[in-house]
């Protein structure tokens, strides 16, 4: 299903989320394929947080799913908090396993052959010069722009990952992830946060961004408005009470 297909999807109100869940947890398919159906927004705004990293974003899509299938599945009524917190983390770590396990990054073959040209031809010349080749001796040496060589070598760097082993302890390997403080890892929060924000209409987006992100005094988002102090005040007390129970705070 592509994004622009996804903006008339109809929101589940929370206790409809809950029955279906209950529901698909009990063996009700036609539940869960409601549930899929009704967060495939959810599920492409994870996705656009991978964008650019050389993979198709339908084949990112249909890896979301899965974590979105394992999120109905896992999901635990007891708990008072919203799916859609519980499930963005989870999307999150489906997307960033199959990345993890395919690489990081996609590269073409004829790329990986230029990449693999140009170390040939860097060892030659170090030894023919006594010296590292520039940029420049390599592209003339094999005839091709020296920007080619430039993304070649680029594209041949192996990037960090958070989940690349610092050090192994009694054989078992800690990640960067494991490393990151509480304070690094809500970042989960964050994004939770942000999904819900995009509900909100666009007085109420601009009331949470300039007094939150931009740190403005409700007197100059009032005059920014056009409205009164006490306004924008009842105003973003009746939007943090809506926030706080849309994320189960």
């Amino acid at each position: 299903m592509e994004l622009n297909k996804t903006q008339n999807v109809k929101q589940l109100r929370d206790e409809e989320v809950k029955k279906y869940l209950r529901q698909s947890q009990a063996g009700d398919q036609y539940a869960k394929d409601i549930l899929v159906e009704r967060n495939v927004r959810l599920v492409w705004s994870v996705v656009q947080r991978f964008m650019n990293r050389g993979y198709d974003p339908d084949d990112l899509f249909q890896i979301g799913c899965i974590g979105l299938l394992k999120s109905i599945d896992k999901f635990d009524l007891s708990y008072d908090v919203k799916f859609s917190t519980y499930a963005v983390p989870m999307i999150i770590g489906e997307i960033q396993r199959f990345i993890r396990d395919d690489g990081s990054v996609k590269v073409s073959r004829s790329l990986k052959e230029t990449g693999n040209k140009i170390r040939r031809k860097k060892d030659e010349l170090t030894k023919s010069f006594g010296r590292s080749p520039t940029i420049s001796e390599i592209a003339d040496a094999l005839d091709i722009s020296t920007e080619d060589v430039v993304h070649a070598q680029e594209a041949a760097r192996i990037p960090h990952s958070i989940h690349e082993t610092v050090y192994e302890n009694d054989g078992d390997p800690i990640t960067l992830l494991d490393q990151m403080s509480d304070q690094d890892t809500k970042w989960f929060d964050k994004i939770a946060l942000q999904e819900v924000i995009c509900e909100l209409d666009e007085r109420e987006r601009l009331i949470v961004y300039l007094r939150y992100y931009q740190d403005r005094t409700q007197s100059e988002v009032a005059e920014r408005l056009g409205i009164s102090q006490v306004q924008v005040s009842r105003l973003e007390k009746k939007i943090l009470e809506w926030l706080k129970d849309q994320i189960g705070i």
